[in-house]
């Protein structure tokens, strides 16, 4: 893992859609979980325009439907990531009628909701954002080794500088819950994710990046307060989104080019289980307001989670 920036010159105000500019994707199929609102929509979109067969695994098929018309070889499928059945049937639907996955895209998820668990028990943001797509990649895991060479991308945030993954008690028992330190955790977790997925998949050309889009206002996020999005000035005084890349405000678009970027670009054919933002590798930070925490690549930290995830879906991966 080489967490140093590539110094790629694209900058954070690069849209999905020039990223993908000149990709030539024809028969690559493409998974992007929640890909038709937000950033995902953006990433559907981006992708698909480049040849790419896209498959969007969606919470509410008929609005996602609605939202992808237009967008040529797209499909949809239900998919509920908190309901482990959900996850498995997309999974089985999926493997039944594709041979190959050339890109996987863990985009879905939810943001500071307050507290609420999954049927089995598990605190709703670790089950949604994290959880689920662990029990879905596993799953998946066949078909992304079929594809010869292929790359997971999974949505982290700068979020993650909120909280460490709390392995004793991630799921709020003992401590106090606090919505942004669960968003936080989450986010955490899924860098780690890919640090531990890349290490079961680069010998077989399967490599996995997490990526920070930005900070952008996506229907996802609308239930939080005005005072909460004034507080880190989000907002223009008529409630539009204030767009300033250069400040990590950014267009959906301009917040899913990092995913495409990460999803696509031959300069990181060679590394994988790195953090990403602004088209380009993230650097190691302990106290500036970006890149990432050290925590949130640590190679033990993700071994350990990987273990509790094992244990608690019955599903694994693997080192070869």
């Amino acid at each position: 893992m080489l967490q140093k920036p590539l110094l790629t010159g694209f900058g954070p105000a690069m849209s999905a859609m020039e990223v993908a500019r000149g990709l030539d994707l024809r028969g690559h199929v493409v998974v992007v979980t929640g890909g038709s609102s937000g950033l995902g929509l953006e990433t559907t979109r981006a992708l698909a325009m480049s040849g790419a067969r896209v498959q969007v695994p969606a919470l509410d098929p008929v609005a996602a439907h609605a939202a992808l018309r237009g967008i040529d070889s797209v499909d949809v499928w239900p998919l509920d990531l908190g309901d482990e059945a959900s996850v498995r049937g997309f999974a089985k639907a999926f493997l039944d009628r594709e041979d190959r996955l050339d890109i996987l895209v863990l985009n879905a998820g939810i943001m500071a909701q307050p507290l609420f668990r999954d049927p089995r028990g598990r605190e709703g943001h670790f089950s949604i954002n994290f959880l689920g797509h662990y029990r879905l990649t596993a799953l998946l895991w066949p078909a992304l080794l079929a594809a010869g060479t292929s790359r997971v991308i999974v949505m982290s945030s700068r979020g993650h500088q909120m909280s460490d993954v709390d392995l004793e008690d991630i799921d709020f028992v003992r401590r106090p819950y606090d919505k942004w330190i669960a968003y936080g955790q989450s986010k955490t977790a899924n860098a780690l994710f890919a640090v531990a997925l890349d290490r079961r998949g680069q010998a077989d050309g399967v490599r996995a990046f997490s990526v920070h889009p930005g900070m952008i206002v996506t229907p996802g996020i609308r239930h939080l307060t005005r005072d909460e999005f004034d507080a880190v000035g989000a907002l223009e005084p008529d409630g539009t989104p204030v767009i300033d890349p250069a400040a990590d405000k950014k267009t959906p678009g301009q917040g899913a080019a990092t995913a495409v970027w990460c999803a696509t670009f031959p300069a990181l054919n060679s590394l994988g289980g790195v953090y990403c933002e602004n088209c380009d590798i993230a650097s190691v930070e302990t106290e500036r307001p970006f890149g990432v925490r050290p925590y949130a690549i640590d190679p033990e930290k993700a071994e350990s989670l990987w273990q509790m995830s094992a244990m608690l879906t019955g599903l694994d991966i693997a080192i070869t």
